[in-house]
């Protein structure tokens, strides 16, 4: 279920000030966050993010389409190796 519109979006305000401490240093490592859970703002364009999926940080360089979004789905936390293989065809 979405979440309601006269709540706005769910962002954390701590990240908001970790953003902006990276903007004013111009740092260009990634901005290493947990928060999968948060929507990407438009003051985000432009940083580069490693969002953490449960094993490793993938980095995430936040575009204009991407406002709306969460952070989550631009990392996947699981990986599809693809279907096994049929043992028929091997003989």
């Amino acid at each position: 279920m979405p979440r309601s519109v006269w709540k706005g979006p769910f962002v954390r305000q701590k990240l908001l000030k970790k953003v902006e401490n990276w903007r004013k240093e111009g740092k260009s490592r990634p901005l290493n966050i947990y928060y999968r859970d948060n929507v990407i703002l438009p003051q985000f364009v432009g940083v580069k993010f490693g969002v953490y999926n449960g094993h490793k940080f993938i980095e995430v360089l936040v575009t204009e389409e991407m406002v709306g979004h969460k952070f989550g789905e631009f990392s996947a936390t699981r990986t599809y190796y693809g279907h096994g293989e049929d043992k028929k065809k091997r003989k």
